[in-house]
């Protein structure tokens, strides 16, 4: 039986004296895309900032493809093979959006494979190629995002975690964002995807890890959790 890529066990964490997080436990599998739904202030980001390294956990321990990372820094973490595309994007705003791109390949060495990557997010996202040279910050909030998830892709991942894909973004740009999500996966990239929009989350994942209040109510796949009548009800706006 195949091991579990990443582990995330009994896991507690917070800000300071503020405990967000209770005893949080899943895993994710390998070519696996997982989405982590839940109201404001359930603690997702808080999760994502705890795996990636931004966050130490008080108790718990997490297990990235069998080494435990649960006190390694963002930059070893980041090293291992997980990428992080925080909330708000973060880009670096004044520099071009090529050269936001490259920022996300910085610990790796193989310049010929890094600009073969390049191209490549300019393939998967066709306005950043005709954006390359314009400031990342003057670019729509769309353009943006694509930006930080190739941005992301750059690093060669093998777990991309992106904290709210579709957040104030037009529909048509959320359809492809999803298409792109759907490629990689495809093609073997592990996603551990935020979303306010569950009914977008349940269209792109295979399972669904519902948090309620910094803990875990609901595993399941996203066809079981899309008809359970407590998450159709809290979460879809959706009566049974």
């Amino acid at each position: 039986m195949d091991k579990p890529l990443l582990e995330v066990n009994s896991v507690m964490s917070g800000y300071g004296d503020v405990t967000v997080l209770w005893g949080v436990s899943f895993s994710i599998m390998r070519g696996e895309t997982v989405c982590l739904v839940g109201s404001n202030g359930a603690g997702k980001t808080t999760l994502l900032r705890t795996i990636s390294g931004l966050l130490k956990p008080t108790q718990g321990s997490i297990r990235f493809q069998g080494q435990g990372i649960d006190q390694a820094t963002p930059q070893t973490i980041l090293g291992a093979g997980i990428a992080h595309v925080p909330e708000g994007r973060r880009l670096f705003g004044p520099m071009s959006v090529a050269d936001n791109l490259l920022m996300g390949a910085y610990l790796r060495t193989d310049h010929d494979e890094i600009k073969r990557d390049l191209e490549r997010m300019y393939s998967l996202f066709p306005i950043l190629a005709k954006r390359r040279d314009q400031a990342a910050g003057t670019m729509s909030g769309g353009e943006q995002q694509m930006c930080a998830i190739a941005r992301g892709m750059m690093g060669r991942p093998t777990l991309l975690m992106i904290d709210e894909l579709s957040l104030g973004l037009a529909p048509q740009v959320v359809e492809t964002l999803g298409e792109v999500v759907a490629q990689i996966t495809r093609e073997g990239l592990s996603v551990l995807l935020v979303e306010q929009d569950v009914m977008t989350a349940f269209e792109l994942a295979s399972k669904g890890i519902v948090l309620d209040t910094g803990r875990i109510s609901v595993v399941g796949s996203t066809d079981e959790l899309g008809r359970n009548p407590a998450v159709r009800e809290a979460y879809m706006g959706l009566s049974t």
